[in-house]
């Protein structure tokens, strides 16, 4: 087994093309080919690229790497690495100071099972990974009386971060968005004013954001494709079908982007959202697994 070592943050630098920052993309990349799906999802990569180890502890080494950031676990193994034990010790060393955890196996692999099991910690959670080809056609979009649909400016942000927390409360991701998370995507390739669509109340001098659509391209995979990446809803305009209308606009705004698929990412237990999407064309792709409660 090889050397584990815990990474001084002086010594991580996102933009080096040497040192633990490079060891932790090559690894990664060996996995996204070997398993098929992205190893690091999206909040560990701005994680890293943004804030490096501030508020996250790195352990690496030859065969592999263990990033918590919070209660929050990214570990993979480098394919050339496993049925040695790396994942198991890596896991071990990086939830020893802590009491609890959380830990996606984005392609529901069975050596992420094998580690939960051996060190107590349950399988809360499914996501599913939801397809739909740009080409099938959609219903009309009607929108309820009383409201627009316009898209994101700059001064929305303080309502458009609070309709967000409200709408995911029990989300233990997105519902806990900051101002520097939000800022962090914007500064993204892909992040898009144009595709951030908000319903609000046809009075301009009402500034309540009733619900939202986020869509994301993906603009750096061949090819690219859309994403539905965010939909909520403001409590206070629940039952109004502003999620349906939401979506429907941003998979046209995608659809005239020109990518050819559009995904998206729904808990498994979600079933009115599911039907939701069932019914505008959308198939399940694959499923996501979170590991999630106390450490041994």
């Amino acid at each position: 087994m090889s050397r584990i070592r815990q990474i001084d943050p002086a010594d991580f630098d996102s933009t080096s093309g040497t040192g633990p920052a490079a060891e932790v993309r090559r690894i990664a990349e060996a996995c996204d080919v070997a398993d098929g799906v992205i190893t690091l999802n999206e909040q560990a990569c701005l994680q890293l690229k943004y804030r490096g180890l501030r508020d996250a502890s790195l352990w690496l080494g030859d065969g592999g790497f263990a990033l918590l950031h919070g209660q929050i676990l990214d570990l993979a193994v480098h394919p050339d690495s496993r049925g040695q034990g790396v994942g198991l010790e890596l896991a071990r060393l990086a939830l020893a100071g802590t009491s609890r955890v959380e830990a996606w196996s984005h392609s529901d692999h069975p050596a992420a099972a094998k580690i939960a099991e051996r060190l107590g910690i349950p399988r809360e959670r499914e996501l599913r990974i939801m397809s739909r080809p740009t080409s099938l056609p959609l219903a009309e979009a009607v929108v309820p009386e009383g409201i627009v649909i316009r898209t994101f400016e700059p001064s929305d942000e303080p309502e458009f971060l609070a309709v967000n927390a409200h709408a995911f409360a029990r989300h233990p991701e997105q519902g806990h968005m900051t101002s520097e998370d939000f800022r962090e995507r914007v500064n993204e390739a892909w992040f898009d004013a144009e595709g951030l669509f908000l319903a609000v109340p046809e009075d301009p001098s009402d500034k309540t954001i009733l619900g939202f659509h986020w869509t994301k391209v993906h603009v750096d995979e061949d090819p690219p494709y859309g994403e539905v990446y965010v939909v909520a809803t403001n409590p206070k305009a629940a039952g109004r079908g502003l999620g349906g209308v939401l979506t429907n606009v941003g998979l046209r705004y995608l659809a005239d982007r020109g990518v050819g698929e559009v995904i998206l990412y729904v808990d498994g237990d979600n079933t009115p959202a599911i039907a939701v999407y069932d019914r505008q064309g959308f198939t399940t792709l694959r499923t996501e697994v979170q590991y999630r409660g106390a450490t041994l």
